[in-house]
Order: structure tokens, then C-alpha cells, then sequence
């Protein structure tokens, strides 16, 4: 103290000065937070609050949200009207309900039509049994699901309450399932042995525009896909052939097919339907030489079947088909499965005709048959 009396005034003066530089950091700290805090577009509701803490001023950063960006490309859009309807929320709930309406609604729409796994059921009688899993595979197809007061029989295009004789397969002709007389009707048959004839008679009948694809069919267009997938431009009752096939495998998998190939080419459903520009086939034929298990699998994963109306199918039980292994009554399991993809999609069975044969998966059995011709209506269209 002695020393410094002498200088007083400047002691007094730097002792206040230093208080000055040491609160004048914390003060520009909080000038800076404030301004650049309120310019910046990607900072919201920024709360700082000054508090006395042993002495010092501390500084509560409380609530830092992004600001919601705007759509890039390749996100989904959000449907109409959200964006009036967001305008009357406050800032929480267009944050909080808008968004999750939003995702509740894409997982609802993916769950009905979008892809999905195939579900392998459970075993019919809790552990493998060959003798309870043909029980089940059997009574699921003979079986229909869905009576129609009015129905279409082969080569046959007038409703008739029902056929003139067995039929081998039937189209429900209920007026809600049918196509509007002021939209074009699409027909497909795949089909190499010629057994579509009556089918192919039927969806003439109704003015549909028609295609038939068969690899083995020397009248069809060349194998070339822009050449063999040409739209008859909704030309009623015209057939157009196409040497070509369904796939189910995925473009990885695919073999290599060389040029000249006499096979022609594959493509999956989904792959054929965008080639000719439809969105929708009505009724389609398939008769897949045992290569109707996998195809199904393809459009039950892909969800192609919520284009598809009417499906004749027929199935092949006396060996595993194409690309299907394991024991007889694993096979037989994935065969369910594959039914049950088929309804959970929205189709139901409505007509059941039984080949000939006694043959499942090489074995004879007398309750069953070798083939089934299978009816389904979409009823989720």
C-alpha cells in the first residue's frame, strides 16, 4: 500500500480498467450469439438468457431446430393441400403432427400396394408333415373365395348368371369389376401351347387390346425388345404376338442372353407393362409350364399385382417348378406361402378346375391332381 500511494489515481484507474477488459469478452460474446444468431436461416427459436453464477455471467443456449429445408430432388412430394394446411399450425405442430401424418401416410400406402417380402407361413400342423401340408395346399385351392352372381365363360364374352357346362376357368362379370365402357381394356396370355384360345376369344369380345407372348411363336416380332413389345394402340380385339417371356429374377441374376438367342427375351410383368405404357391389365392368362411359382413371387415382391384385375393362372404340383428346392413338404410350404402373397395383394379365388393326373412333387396321390386351372379377382382395384 505504501508503495502504490503515491499513485493512487493510477492504481485506482488500472484496477478499473481491468474489471472493464474482463467483462467486456463475455459482453461481446453475447452481441455476437445475438446478431449472428438471429441472421442465420438455419437457426430457430435461439433463447439465451443472462444469469448471475457465483459471480459471473453465464450464457443458456435452451433450444437450437433446423430450419425445414426445402424439397431436393428425388424426395417424395407431399400430397395437395398439406402445405394450406400447414399454414394454420404453429411452428411445433408443423414439425411434429405434420410430419408424422406425413410418414404414417407412405408406410399405410406401402403396406397396400407397395413392394413386399414373401411371408413363409408357419408349418399346417406345427412340424414338417408331408400329408398335412398337401391337406392344406389343397383345400386352399379347391376352394373359392368369392361368389359372382355373374360370370364369363370361355369364348364366351355376354354375363351369364353361370356356365353352360364346366368350365375350365371363369372371369367374375360383376359390373364393379369390370372395365368402364369408356376406358381401353388390356388383355395379356402367355401361354405356348395354344391352350388360351378360348381366352383369347373371350377378352376379344370385350374390345380389349390384346397381347400374346410366346418365346416359341415364329409369328411373333423378333426378339429385339423394341421391336417385339409394340403397343396395337389400344386397337380393339387386335392381337399383337411377341416372342417373349415372363421373368422372375432380378437384372443381376439374369443369364446373358446372346443375339440370335431363339428363345427371344424375358422381362419381368412390371418391365413389360412400362414398355407398352399400361398401368393397368384387366385380365391376364398365364400358363407357365411350372414357372408360375417364382413369377408370383416376383409380383407378390415386386407389387405389380395391384395393376392386375382378373388372373387365370394355371399351377403345376407334380414337381417343384423352376428355381424351387428342398423336401417335399418344404415345397409344399412355399407353394402356401406363395397363395397367401396372392391374397394378402387383394386377390380372391372364384373359380377352381382340376387337370388331369395324380402326380404331386412325383408322388401319386388320389385326393389330388397333377394341375389346377385358378380364377382370381382383385378386389382391391
Amino acid at each position: 500500500m505504501r508503495t502504490c500511494a503515491p499513485w493512487r489515481g493510477r492504481c485506482g484507474v488500472s484496477l478499473r480498467s481491468g474489471v472493464l477488459l474482463l467483462l467486456i469478452p463475455p459482453f461481446l460474446l453475447a452481441l455476437q450469439l445475438l446478431v449472428v444468431g438471429s441472421l442465420l436461416p438455419g437457426v430457430a427459436r435461439v433463447w439465451m438468457g443472462l444469469e448471475e453464477r457465483d459471480g459471473g455471467v453465464a450464457f443458456s443456449v435452451i433450444s437450437i431446430e433446423p430450419k425445414r429445408s426445402s424439397p431436393h430432388r428425388g424426395t417424395p412430394s407431399r400430397r395437395p393441400g398439406v402445405a394450406e394446411e400447414e399454414a394454420e399450425m404453429d411452428d411445433g405442430q408443423r414439425r411434429g403432427e405434420g410430419a408424422r401424418a406425413y410418414e404414417d401416410e407412405n408406410e399405410m400406402h406401402a403396406r397396400q400396394v407397395g413392394p413386399r417380402a414373401l411371408e413363409v407361413q408357419l408349418w399346417a400342423a406345427g412340424e414338417p408333415s408331408f400329408t398335412a401340408e398337401l391337406n392344406r395346399i389343397i383345400s386352399y385351392i379347391t376352394r373359392p373365395q368369392m361368389n359372382c352372381s355373374k360370370v364369363l365363360s370361355p369364348g364366351r364374352a355376354q354375363p351369364a348368371q353361370s356356365p353352360a357346362a364346366p368350365a375350365h376357368w371363369l372371369l367374375c362379370a360383376e359390373d364393379w369389376l369390370l372395365p368402364a365402357t369408356h376406358k381401353t381394356c388390356v388383355a395379356y396370355s402367355f401361354s405356348m401351347d395354344g391352350g388360351d384360345a378360348d381366352f383369347l376369344k373371350t377378352v376379344s369380345g370385350l374390345g380389349c387390346e390384346i397381347h400374346c407372348f410366346d418365346p416359341s411363336n415364329s409369328n411373333a416380332s423378333g426378339g429385339h425388345l423394341g421391336n417385339s413389345l409394340a403397343s396395337n394402340h389400344g386397337d380393339g380385339g387386335v392381337v399383337s404376338q411377341h416372342k417373349m417371356w415372363l421373368e422372375w429374377r432380378a437384372p443381376k441374376k439374369r443369364a446373358h442372353k446372346r443375339r440370335g438367342n431363339p428363345g427371344g427375351v424375358s422381362q419381368t410383368l412390371a418391365d413389360i407393362m412400362a414398355a407398352l405404357g399400361h398401368h393397368t391389365v384387366h385380365f391376364l392368362y398365364a400358363d407357365l409350364l411350372s414357372g408360375e411359382w417364382r413369377v408370383f413371387q416376383n409380383w407378390i415382391e415386386a407389387g405389380t399385382l395391384q395393376n392386375v384385375h382378373h388372373l387365370v393362372a394355371k399351377v403345376h404340383l407334380q414337381w417343384a417348378g423352376f428355381e424351387v428346392a428342398g423336401r417335399d413338404e418344404e415345397v409344399l410350404r412355399y407353394w402356401f406361402s406363395v397363395l397367401q402373397g396372392l391374397q394378402a395383394c387383394g386377390l380372391k379365388l372364384v373359380h377352381s378346375s382340376a387337370g388331369e393326373g395324380h402326380s404331386v412333387l412325383k408322388q401319386t396321390v388320389a385326393n389330388a391332381h397333377s394341375s389346377y386351372t385358378l380364377s382370381w379377382v382383385n378386389t382391391r382395384h
